[in-house]
């Protein structure tokens, strides 16, 4: 039996894609900077402590998760070819050009928590709607 609410979510992403994947950025090779993600001074702060000698932070947007979409971060030794950077005050964060349209106007946050620590998007103005672990996000349809 074919269930509704998958069906829903299905035919949700596709017509997301279709809305967001004609968004072109810039690539590593650009010289213009395209403001996508901002990111909160805690943030720099983490990142200028961590050094880029320990790698680099990419943030993607995938796919899953409670509500459809869900944030993941890795870290990198290098940029790939279709990345975009984001460089404030020294750091770097790479984001890959699928994920862009998902963040553009976000901001990417270090939290201290009693059970977690580390980066998280804390706002993202394209985001309906989120689980409470702050992971995963479901996305607008205006």
């Amino acid at each position: 039996m074919l269930n509704i609410g998958f069906l829903h979510r299905c035919v949700s992403r596709i017509r997301i894609f279709e809305q967001f994947f004609h968004v072109r950025c810039m690539s590593t090779g650009s010289s213009t900077e395209i403001p996508v993600l901002h990111l909160s001074q805690k943030c720099i702060k983490r990142l200028q402590e961590i050094g880029p000698s320990n790698g680099l932070l990419r943030v993607l947007v995938d796919s899953g998760g409670c509500s459809g979409f869900q944030y993941k971060f890795e870290v990198v030794s290098a940029p790939s070819p279709n990345d975009i950077i984001v460089e404030r005050e020294g750091v770097q964060v790479l984001l890959d050009e699928s994920s862009v349209a998902f963040l553009k106007g976000a901001t990417l946050d270090y939290e201290e928590e009693l059970i977690r620590t580390g980066f998280r998007i804390s706002s993202n103005p394209v985001a309906e709607k989120g689980c409470s672990c702050g992971s995963s996000f479901a996305v607008k349809l205006d």
